[in-house]
């Protein structure tokens, strides 16, 4: 019997050794990754808030939301919308555009969302608070390879 005992923890002990070896590798692979998709989520939030922009100027996509025409808040903000989302998304001032595109987030959350309810999914504040966020994060993290600033040496 403790033979059998001792060959199971001889496979067990490799086993173990190479899953160990095998996740090293896939983290090796996701940590020589990381830059990229940082990235390329900082190009797609930066589409996304240019979307918002396009469609309170130029009605695109398609709204019957500012059908009214925009009052100076909505203006300002879909200035910031679109500035910034073409700033973030070439990377180009992208430290500084992300931290006002940040504060612009949280006071779109506030001013916006926040007085229809608490709760983000009720008043629709969702996607305000993950702006402000993934913006706070490139404040800090940078733009990523795929950019201007990483480009002129300036990530």
């Amino acid at each position: 019997m403790p033979r059998v005992q001792l060959q199971f923890s001889r496979i067990a002990e490799r086993t173990i050794d190479e899953r160990d070896k095998g996740m090293a590798e896939t983290s090796a692979t996701l940590t020589t990754w990381a830059p990229r998709v940082r990235s390329i989520l900082r190009i797609m939030t930066g589409l996304l808030l240019l979307q918002h922009g396009t469609q309170k100027y130029f009605n695109f996509p398609p709204t019957d939301m500012f059908a009214g025409g925009l009052d100076t808040l909505m203006r300002v903000a879909g200035s910031i919308e679109l500035i910034g989302g073409v700033l973030i998304i070439v990377g180009l001032f992208t430290r500084p555009a992300a931290f006002i595109c940040s504060g612009f987030a949280a006071a779109a959350y506030f001013l916006g969302h926040a007085p229809n309810g608490f709760f983000p999914a009720n008043n629709f504040g969702d996607a305000a608070i993950l702006f402000c966020f993934v913006f706070l994060y490139f404040v800090f993290a940078g733009p990523g390879p795929w950019s201007v600033d990483g480009a002129r040496g300036k990530a």
